[in-house]
């Protein structure tokens, strides 16, 4: 067995924490949920529509919460975010 096995990576291989990746972390998850990546703990493909809309709803709570305080980068991010994911969720549950 490898001296790493079993070992968590150390903080300095992880990405710094920004919006970005915690807009980025709830989109992930969406896209898990929507079946549109396999999920990477076990590989499966499920659609989980409940799941995709929590990780959207957390994601306009983000977005109600931070008005006003996030760069224009951030902010515009979001919203592209949102809308992306929005439109998924109408198709995919046909409403």
């Amino acid at each position: 067995m490898s001296e790493d096995a079993g070992k968590t990576p150390s903080p300095d291989k992880l990405p710094p924490p920004s919006m970005a990746l915690l807009i980025a972390t709830f989109a992930s998850q969406a896209s898990v949920a929507f079946g549109h990546v396999p999920n990477p703990i076990d590989g499966k493909i499920e659609i989980r529509l409940d799941l995709a809309k929590h990780a959207i709803d957390m994601l306009a709570v983000l977005e109600q919460k931070t008005m006003g305080n996030l760069t224009g980068e951030e902010a515009s991010m979001l919203e592209n975010v949102l809308h992306q994911l929005r439109l998924a969720y109408v198709q995919a549950s046909g409403k």
